[in-house]
């Protein structure tokens, strides 16, 4: 496949315009039915609001906000902004008005584009203290109008009578690949969030990287899904300005709460994903196999025990032979195939999950299926991907070699340095984390602790920050506990503690509606999530678990105790990141009673 030679994704997808034309390019779901616009389509609504944007002012370098979920307006909005040469700001369409005003004021926006009636309602809220900020476009039309809000039909429209319409393909063609493209604010776990400038060669690198290892999946006739939100790296490069590169549909979800009958309906055949949404296919469909008895029950178990024989087959790319694929094919067609269709899977050819550690168990669970699952790993501040695990050379547990031109050495604390062309330009406005963010020598510091395998397959261990240093003087990395223990089907999340303690301890959330189903065979009834956690059957039940699935490691890696707690961690609840990740310092301090209950002033070793 030949490299990207273009200067911006703006300039891929106007190309892209004119090969693909009328093909369908974005989809949006509506009574129950994905539509598609075309490309055409899609390059005039680009175009129109290019148009709007310079008409009010708007000059090369300037920051637009971007605040809305995903839908194909974000697209619309972020074409239309790169391509005159302006800043993209995504806002995570999760955050508050508080969150938002500081994305907003330490980028200076001047334009800020919202999705939804709630959205603009965050951003009214704190615009009096946003000096910078004079124009507010809303997707959705309100239920009323807003003084000085306009409709984003309002803005195509005024766009179209914009008189200068050829100074948007000048500025389009004025672009350079060292032009910043964006700046994205880290969700963070602490502190107010630090502004990556990513650059426009910085997507084109990333993607022309990407398209490198994946040549012969991306000449199909491709359909991505998009739910991750489009205000991360990882959505934006592998499951956007790819699928533009690769000249791809794509049809967008309504939200993660539906994402399961959107894939139903759309049947992509590439999905991005973070581990979560694995560990909850997964364990939707142990739950369900648990409830089959007799011969469904046989016909599972036998597909199961195929499955995990098929791993070395899917892994290393090479066709099942003899009696085993007279076996693989009998299970598919009775059991597999019938799972992959009810998810929506059936035509899937690749899934990526990036964004956190996937465990083995959901790896090797998805690629016994047939569906090649592809973990990887990367940061914001490189755009996101630096590493992947290629088709035929697949390790669950590993996040795979490094992406071409990309240098990755590791430092003698352990720590995983980069250095590649998706490296960012800096953090925006704050030069002192810049220089902190790189060694001497130019390598990015990622905060990551990793090794490599003697085939040069990278597998993460931990994040330095995370590293929980007992009492005694042992580092333990709490992430390889946790995703082990979350491989229990009765434990839904877990948080390990013990930083500066004699010993490890747990926060532990039950899969609820699977401790009921237990409890339901065990004659228990409970009327709260407050009296199951309150049992000493189920406490008792957790406790096995936990020792069935520690069995395999370190007395000092053994969790002494635990507590369960009563609701499942949330970003609503502000426990987890936008992307999913646990915020463990706001949970040691949420749960700080919990947790000092463990560890008792006269507890011992």
């Amino acid at each position: 496949m030949p490299t990207v030679t273009e200067n911006s994704m703006a300039m891929v997808f106007k190309n892209q315009v004119a090969k693909l034309g009328d093909k369908p390019c974005a989809g949006y779901k509506k009574d129950g039915v994905y539509y598609y616009l075309s490309w055409n389509e899609m390059d005039e609504k680009v175009r129109n609001l290019g148009y709007y944007l310079m008409s009010i002012g708007v000059k090369k370098g300037d920051r637009v906000a971007l605040f809305s979920p995903n839908r194909y307006e974000w697209w619309v909005a972020d074409l239309a902004i790169l391509s005159i040469g302006a800043v993209n700001v995504p806002i995570y369409a999760t955050n508050s008005s508080e969150e938002s005003h500081y994305v907003l004021d330490h980028s200076e926006s001047k334009v800020c584009l919202v999705g939804t009636e709630s959205h603009l309602d965050r951003v009214l809220a704190v615009k009096k203290r946003l000096k910078k900020l004079k124009t507010i476009i809303i997707f959705d039309k309100p239920k009323k109008p807003r003084a000085g809000v306009l409709t984003l039909q309002q803005a195509y429209d005024a766009g179209a009578r914009y008189k200068n319409k050829n100074e948007f393909d000048k500025r389009l063609n004025a672009i350079k690949r060292s032009d910043m493209a964006t700046i994205i604010y880290t969700s963070g776990t602490t502190g107010n969030p630090k502004g990556v400038m990513l650059s426009h060669g910085n997507f084109i690198a990333n993607v022309d990287q990407i398209r490198e290892d994946f040549e012969s999946y991306l000449e199909q006739d491709l359909h991505f899904m998009s739910f991750l939100p489009l205000s991360h790296s990882l959505e934006r490069t592998a499951g956007y300005y790819l699928a533009i590169g690769a000249g791809a549909r794509v049809s967008f979800a309504d939200d993660f709460s539906t994402l399961m009958t959107d894939m139903q309906l759309a049947r992509p055949t590439i999905i991005i994903s973070v581990p979560r949404l694995y560990e909850k296919i997964h364990a939707g469909i142990l739950s369900k196999a648990a409830e089959v008895t007799g011969v469904k029950k046989a016909l599972f178990n036998f597909a199961m025990s195929t499955s995990a024989k098929n791993m070395p087959y899917v892994c290393e790319n090479r066709p099942r032979t003899g009696l085993f694929a007279v076996r693989y094919a009998i299970a598919d067609k009775l059991i597999l195939s019938k799972i992959k269709a009810a998810l929506g899977l059936d035509k899937l050819i690749l899934a990526i999950s990036g964004g956190g550690p996937l465990s083995v168990s959901d790896a090797e669970f998805f690629l016994g299926m047939g569906l090649v699952i592809l973990e990887g790993f990367g940061l914001t501040e490189t755009t996101p991907v630096t590493n992947v695990n290629r088709p035929g050379e697949i390790k669950p547990g590993s996040v795979g070699r490094p992406m071409k031109d990309t240098t990755i050495k590791i430092s003698d604390e352990g720590e995983i340095l980069i250095k590649g062309p998706q490296v960012m330009l800096g953090y925006y406005r704050n030069k002192k984390a810049t220089e902190e963010a790189f060694t001497k020598d130019g390598f990015f510091r990622t905060g990551d602790i990793g090794i490599f395998d003697d085939r040069g397959r990278m597998s993460i261990t931990g994040r330095i920050k995370d590293i929980i240093v007992t009492a005694g003087g042992k580092n333990i990395s709490p992430q390889n506990i946790e995703n082990t223990l979350k491989g229990s089907k009765f434990i839904e999340q877990v948080a390990v503690i013990g930083d500066k303690r004699k010993y490890l301890s747990a926060l532990v959330i039950p899969a609820f509606e699977e401790v009921k189903k237990w409890a339901t065979k065990q004659g228990l009834r409970f009327n709260s999530n407050d009296e199951m956690i309150a049992n000493d059957a189920v406490h008792a039940l957790i406790a096995k678990e936990i020792e069935m699935y520690m069995k395999d490691f370190a007395r000092v890696e053994q969790i002494r105790k635990f507590r369960l707690l009563n609701a499942e961690w949330t970003q609503a609840t502000d426990e987890l990141t936008p992307t999913l990740k646990v915020k463990r310092r706001v949970i040691e301090k949420k749960y700080a009673p919990e947790i000092e209950s463990m560890y008792p002033a006269d507890s011992g070793d």
